[in-house]
């Protein structure tokens, strides 16, 4: 268990005084490892945590009220006597914190309120779900403060998808929680959406020679809105023709013999944003394999065929136009590498950030050229934290 920063202690004294029992809680970002717009398709992920967190602490306050403060934001409290969807609390903290509740009261624990004040050191706007942190972290306070059975990591990121869907009004997948309920690299099938099978890896980048770098383009993601729905919206018109909902049921096989009925009818794009799926969705597969071997290089031709196949096929790194950040950011990392490490699109695409991997001794000059031409402190490296989201009373 990490040690609570000690200004984060008195922070919460400072807020709401001192003298009473207090609970700690750790809930990591994630990064996509392997996996571009599979997840959706019911296919396979594979996602990592990573060592940059929200961190809080927490105390049960004797009232039906959670006042919440976190670093940077206003304070602000919720009565938690009702906790049903309330309209005027979507895409607020207010809103998930209330689902949460909702969530953990239905696994029988009797709601309560309490003082909770957070902080977190996630890069804003930077693509590693921070949004999905601060679910499981309140999730994980009140699991924590009011008895009751202990929720399992994947109970927990359903609960906090739910929440997110119900209560804030984003209709989220369910890798960004269950990546970081957790922890270290986990290979996640999403075939079985209600039952998603996953199993973890012990693996650290830097062990073989290699750091996991982000680098962020500050691009605005609302612009890019309907670029990102047409993505599923596409797989799923092909996926429709074969009378199923997602490209995980749809055989590799039937899809092929339609190829030109396809095309005739769909167009083109949607014939190739289903092609990317099966490719990447077994690409995923063998680069989890090639971690779980320890082959570094395997792994790395593969994440290049990923990126290509994002690129060329599921078509989310460039949006056309004069405007074309993913793509820039992608080439210069590419003029700056050479032949080493590998990168990729990451996540969403068409904005957001990239992902590289780069030779250790590479990594400061990489991460200087970077920032000179996308602004400075916009790539760093990261590392894969080996717990997921917890809590615990200190």
């Amino acid at each position: 268990m990490s040690t609570p920063d000690p200004k984060l202690l008195d922070r919460f004294a400072e807020q709401f005084g001192a003298g009473r029992e207090l609970a700690y809680v750790h809930a990591p970002a994630r990064s996509e490892i392997a996996g571009n717009h599979t997840d959706h398709e019911g296919g396979h992920v594979v996602a990592g945590a990573l060592d940059v967190a929200i961190e809080g602490v927490a105390a049960l306050n004797g009232t039906t009220s959670v006042r919440v403060a976190s670093e940077g934001y206003e304070p602000f409290e919720i009565d938690l006597s009702d906790v049903s969807p309330r309209p005027e609390e979507q895409v607020s903290t207010a809103g998930l914190v209330r689902g949460m509740a909702a969530e953990l009261a239905a696994t029988g624990r009797e709601v309560a309120g309490f003082d909770l004040v957070m902080k977190s050191d996630i890069p804003g706007g930077s693509g590693l779900s921070s949004s999905a942190a601060l679910e499981l972290a309140v999730g994980r306070v009140m699991e924590t403060l009011w008895p009751g059975d202990p929720v399992t990591p994947t109970a927990m990121a359903q609960s906090a998808q739910r929440a997110e869907n119900i209560y804030f009004g984003k209709p989220c997948g369910l890798m960004d929680q269950l990546s970081e309920a957790l922890g270290g690299i986990a290979h996640i099938d999403f075939s079985d959406p209600a039952h998603p099978v996953s199993e973890k890896l012990d693996f650290d980048f830097a062990d073989k020679g290699y750091a996991l770098c982000l680098a962020y383009m500050g691009t605005d993601h609302s612009v890019s809105t309907a670029d990102y729905a047409a993505v599923p919206g596409e797989m799923q018109a092909v996926a429709a023709e074969f009378g199923e909902t997602r490209l995980c049921d749809v055989p590799v096989e039937a899809f092929d013999e339609r190829v030109v009925d396809l095309r005739a009818k769909l167009g083109d794009r949607p014939v190739l944003r289903a092609l990317h799926y099966y490719i990447e969705n077994r690409l995923v597969i063998d680069r989890w394999n090639a971690l779980c071997a320890g082959d570094i290089d395997t792994f790395l031709d593969l994440t290049r065929r990923s990126g290509a196949s994002s690129g060329m096929y599921l078509q989310n790194v460039s949006c056309g136009g004069n405007d074309q950040p993913a793509m820039v950011a992608l080439a210069l990392a590419e003029h700056l590498l050479g032949d080493a490490g590998a990168v990729r699109i990451h996540g969403g695409g068409f904005g957001g950030s990239i992902q590289a991997f780069v030779p250790l001794d590479m990594v400061d000059r990489f991460v200087s050229g970077m920032d000179a031409w996308l602004g400075e402190g916009n790539c760093r490296t990261y590392r894969i934290a080996s717990e997921g989201a917890y809590a615990a009373w200190l």
